[in-house]
């Protein structure tokens, strides 16, 4: 509860300050009271951090999405919105800021803290996260984990009109949508001319014992070939480290490469340097500087 809940409800300052000290209560910040003293469960701390930012306050961003179900991504503090004009309550444990995003419709109802619906959620903890690549792996994430489904999120995004990471966030919420051809098409082949490296055919058509199969990218010249696989499809905390860890290797002795969509948004400079490495190893003298 609140110190203004239990204020409300008859208890004294004093009283809440004796059990306290008695350790039959603990404080959580400066605002809440838990009344017990054993560990904490999840509903609790959410509860409290949600508490923490006053009456009008609800859970949001990557706070909001732990509370609809998701597990696995660790926040440092959890995030708490307000309306621009409420009041701030600062608090060591909880991040609680106004936002001149808010909307009523926004708020997820029923049981559990107040929250924002889990589309808007996503959207604004991507474009809130600390790096691009934690923005990618909480959307990723959200998707696998069956929180949300990729075209909500898309919704969501039409709403914001400007943010420095919006073009980032678009382009990840294409790819779970399933635009990975149009990336292995358009991007990838622009990528190559903007980094000096030749332009690849694209979707190879090649049969093998088990029928017919395509392969994205293929410098057929230097028999180099790179696979894109879709975010969708793999563990969002491995996939890009797994990736490229598995290129290394693989470099040694062949010349298939596999990168993860997640990858060109990420850490595309690593990625692309396995490539021109590749290509060197079979032998390409086309490799010009970048553009």
């Amino acid at each position: 509860m609140s110190r203004r809940q239990l204020y409300a409800a008859g208890l004294t300052r004093a009283e809440l300050r004796a059990n306290v000290r008695a350790r039959r209560w603990q404080l959580v910040g400066r605002h809440v009271v838990v009344v017990h003293t054993g560990p904490m469960a999840l509903d609790t701390i959410l509860w409290a951090a949600q508490l923490s930012g006053g009456p009008r306050a609800r859970l949001d961003g990557a706070s909001s999405l732990i509370a609809a179900g998701l597990r696995g991504f660790d926040v440092d503090r959890h995030r708490v919105s307000v309306p621009r004009g409420a009041r701030v309550f600062r608090d060591p444990v909880v991040d609680v800021r106004q936002t001149r995003r808010w909307r009523t419709d926004d708020l997820v109802g029923g049981g559990g803290p107040p929250r924002t619906r889990p589309e808007v959620a996503a959207v604004r903890g991507a474009l809130w996260a600390r790096s691009d690549r934690q923005a990618a792996l909480l959307l990723t994430m959200v998707v696998q984990q069956g929180v949300v489904p990729p075209d909500r999120i898309g919704q969501a995004l039409l709403q914001v009109k400007r943010d420095r990471r919006l073009t980032f966030v678009i382009d990840v919420v294409t790819d779970l949508l399933g635009g990975v051809r149009s990336l292995a098409e358009l991007d990838f082949a622009r990528e190559c001319r903007r980094r000096g490296i030749p332009e690849p055919t694209r979707q190879v058509v090649r049969r093998g014992k088990d029928g017919r199969y395509y392969l994205d990218v293929f410098w057929e010249e230097w028999g180099v070939v790179v696979e894109v696989d879709g975010i969708q499809h793999a563990l969002a905390q491995e996939v890009v480290a797994d990736a490229l860890r598995h290129n290394d290797v693989t470099l040694d002795n062949l010349t298939v490469l596999r990168v993860p969509v997640l990858g060109f948004r990420v850490a595309a400079d690593e990625f692309f340097a396995q490539i021109e490495r590749a290509l060197a190893d079979a032998g390409c003298t086309e490799l010009g500087p970048a553009a």
